[in-house]
């Protein structure tokens, strides 16, 4: 685009100064993924013609196995469209910019893109068709937080179900030990291990989470025993739930599972946040558990796209045609 020059950048340390209002394209969370392993950040940066930076967005690289072949591959993802300064240049014309350049650049390195959580459905459509990227339909559900409590939004049912696990005596708290950090690691693996769509990173990755003040890792615990966990971060006036893990079937009478979700919605809540937005709900299936799950605390949802990219071109072509919208 004329004015505007892309460059992608790999390193900390020769970062530009960029906008820090959105933590999934901040210059945190790429120092963390850059010192956590199997993992690679890539800021990709737009600035015009005196050097300002006029749009940024940060793409992790994450290395991981599978099952069955490859056993070994790399992914990109990217959460959302990335930060925009006000300026002469158009939204939709910078991410262009950015996509273009970073497809360019991970079509070589990974065997496939994903963006995920965009602001709008409808956002970068015509950019992402342009780079041949395919839609998928996806879930999306977010609490809100402003108008009305959490105790208002909630089922009897369920909320029955969290009071008797309090009853009993189930509590959560922060992660505040190694044990606790410990714990939280494990029951986080073991519940996702079997779960090949499921990234889980490196226990360095959610060390140097705790030690921001943008995120929370929560345990839920009975008689000391973790049976539960959550990381949740914030951004701007609005909270994410981003991984959670329960002993649902060994603790099944406790619900370990509402007894997670809940203490982080109400944290975030009492913290003051608009929303609470539950990353990877998962696809909008005529029969979702886990999507009706997170329904009963009174979310609202929200048919959304997520773009992806095979850089194998014949698989790619394929996906696109199941795939066309």
């Amino acid at each position: 685009m004329f004015g505007v020059q892309t460059k992608i950048y790999t390193r900390a340390e020769q970062l530009p100064a960029v906008e820090e209002n959105s933590f999934f394209h901040s210059r945190l969370l790429f120092s963390i993924c850059s010192s956590t392993l199997r993992m690679k950040p890539y800021m990709v940066v737009c600035t015009d013609a005196e050097g300002n930076v006029v749009s940024h967005l940060l793409a992790n690289v994450r290395y991981r196995t599978s099952f069955l072949p490859p056993f070994l591959f790399m992914q990109c993802r990217v959460v959302g469209e990335g930060i925009y300064v006000e300026s002469e240049f158009r939204k939709d014309e910078l991410f262009g910019e950015m996509l273009t350049a970073l497809t360019h650049r991970m079509n070589k390195k990974t065997l496939y893109i994903e963006f995920s959580n965009l602001s709008q459905k409808m956002f970068g459509y015509k950019q992402f068709r342009q780079n041949n990227y395919f839609p998928v339909h996806w879930m999306s559900i977010h609490n809100s937080l402003h108008s009305k409590t959490p105790e208002e939004r909630i089922t009897e049912k369920m909320m029955r179900r969290i009071e008797n696990a309090y009853a009993r005596g189930v509590t959560c708290q922060t992660v505040e030990t190694q044990d606790d950090l410990k714990a939280f690691n494990k029951l986080l693996r073991q519940h996702h291990w079997l779960k090949p769509k499921r990234y889980i990173p490196d226990e360095q990755f959610f060390i140097k989470l705790r030690d921001t003040s943008q995120c929370q890792l929560f345990v839920t615990k009975f008689h000391n025993h973790v049976i539960g966990c959550s990381a949740c971060v914030y951004s701007g006036t609005d909270a994410y739930l981003w991984y959670t893990a329960y002993r649902r079937k060994t603790y099944i009478s406790l619900h370990p599972d509402a007894v997670t979700i809940w203490h982080a919605i109400k944290y975030a809540h009492e913290q003051g946040y608009d929303h609470i937005n539950f990353l990877d709900v998962g696809l909008p299936f005529q029969k979702n558990p886990y999507r009706e799950f997170i329904l009963r605390f009174g979310g609202k949802p929200v048919s959304t796209y997520r773009w992806f990219s095979c850089s194998i071109r014949w698989i790619n072509a394929v996906l696109k045609f199941i795939y066309k919208d």
